[in-house]
């Protein structure tokens, strides 16, 4: 299983009114100064892909809360906030079949992000934004049930303060807009335990299906949208050690809709792994499913 990280690579829409934008990852749109730009997005995630005996299955629900405020015309500031309801269910050594389950509030992230290069022209504009910021140990990370204390791996929290950070570029049109980013994010150790790095490249094509031609009084927009996720993860850590089932390489792909008018969004899509070259027993991944709402005021 990989850590509550994944849960909370979002996108935040970026200008005084709203656009089209990636779902899985974030634009490098301006939000306009003194701007709030609010998110909820709304997960299903199922892994039950287990090359062991033990036939892991997990499955997770959670609500994400964005907030994005504009500081200057360059420059804005986010915060995340997740909820999370994670469940593991697995077969132990005897032969016995058990489920076991955590609910609350995750790790918070707060970061920022700042346009150092734009070239607009009528009907296009093309923007490079770099961010950082720490991923904050927000969530409980020592919960147990009637087995004993919960495996890291299924704990709201990692425990620790992990810095992260990347650049994102965005070329946008009239009819279809183009995000490409680069990111990592450096886990630190907390309770004997650390979860691999994480490094990622992510690009996103989102196309105006309708309507085909622009005129005046159309309420809203509809885009099409296709997302690809390369996600490396670095093997997790026990006491100092390398825990061999854990981490490696995949490769997402994600179609999605989005109906965009000038002041909220709503959107849907599927994320789906197309290739998962992962360290022994690593469980992989089925699905997951996100859909939301964004409102710029």
């Amino acid at each position: 299983m990989a850590s509550t990280g994944w849960t909370i690579s979002l996108v935040f829409i970026a200008s005084a009114a709203a656009t089209a934008a990636p779902q899985t990852f974030n634009t490098a749109l301006p939000v306009a100064e003194g701007e709030f730009v609010f998110r909820e997005q709304f997960l299903y995630r199922k892994a039950s892909g287990d090359p062991s005996r033990a036939d892991r299955e997990v499955e997770v629900l959670g609500a994400i809360s964005v907030l994005g405020y504009g500081m200057t015309g360059d420059f804005a500031g986010f915060a995340v906030l997740p909820y999370l309801d994670k469940e593991l269910g697995l077969t132990t050594a005897s032969g016995a079949r058990i489920t076991r389950s955590t609910s609350g509030i995750g790790d918070a992230r707060l970061f920022g992000r700042y346009t150092v290069y734009r070239d607009d022209a009528p009907g296009r504009t093309f923007r490079i934004a770099p961010f950082a910021g720490i991923e904050l140990p927000t969530g409980d990370d020592d919960d147990s049930d009637g087995q004993g204390s919960l495996p890291a791996t299924l704990q709201l929290g990692s425990g620790s303060w992990d810095p992260f950070g990347g650049v994102v570029a965005t070329y946008q049109t009239l009819d279809y807009q183009i995000d490409a980013q680069a990111s990592y994010k450096l886990n630190t150790e907390a309770n004997g335990f650390e979860f691999g790095d994480e490094a990622r490249l992510d690009a996103s094509l989102q196309y105006r299906l309708w309507p085909r031609e622009l005129g005046p009084g159309v309420p809203g927009f509809l885009y099409g949208v296709l997302e690809g996720n390369l996600l490396y993860r670095g093997k997790n850590e026990i006491g100092g050690i390398d825990d061999r089932d854990s981490g490696g390489t995949s490769l997402f792909l994600s179609p999605s809709l989005q109906y965009v008018t000038k002041r909220w969004i709503v959107e849907a899509i599927v994320q789906v792994p197309l290739v998962q070259d992962l360290n022994g027993d690593a469980l992989e991944d089925d699905f997951t499913v996100r859909a939301g709402f964004r409102l710029n005021f």
